[in-house]
């Protein structure tokens, strides 16, 4: 039997209500924030602190490469030639998407580490969208 998670749950961590579902968000966790972090152990003996860290670090982040891609042409548009550009703004891209999947992931383990929903729960879902 296996147990539902929404999409978009984290591959690394075990789904709420298993054995080892804190364990295995709080290592995931840990590596999305900076290296520092490690070293104070509140956020070890409180995963929920570290997913709310681990959430505004990911917020900041998705903010930071949308400011980057309004800018780059204006930023760069003297001092990198028109295709590099264009590949800079492929990256920021690439890597808006990416992280914006990972912020809705750590939010998803922060619900759960919270306690406010059960995986199942119809808030967790999240409409799937195929890409073409």
């Amino acid at each position: 039997m296996s147990t539902y998670v929404p999409p978009g749950w984290p591959a690394q961590v075990h789904p709420p209500g298993t054995e080892r579902f804190e364990d295995t968000a709080l290592a995931w966790l840990l590596e999305l924030v900076p290296p520092e972090y490690r070293r104070y152990g509140v956020l070890r003996r409180y995963p929920i602190a570290l997913a709310r860290m681990a959430r505004h670090h990911a917020a900041a982040s998705v903010e930071a490469a949308r400011e980057g891609f309004r800018t780059a042409r204006v930023d760069l548009g003297d001092v990198v030639p028109p295709h590099g550009v264009e590949s800079v703004l492929e990256t920021y891209r690439r890597e808006g998407a990416r992280l914006v999947a990972l912020l809705q992931a750590i939010e998803l383990v922060e619900t759960a580490l919270r306690g406010l929903a059960e995986p199942d729960d119809p808030r967790h879902r999240r409409p799937f969208t195929p890409k073409l």
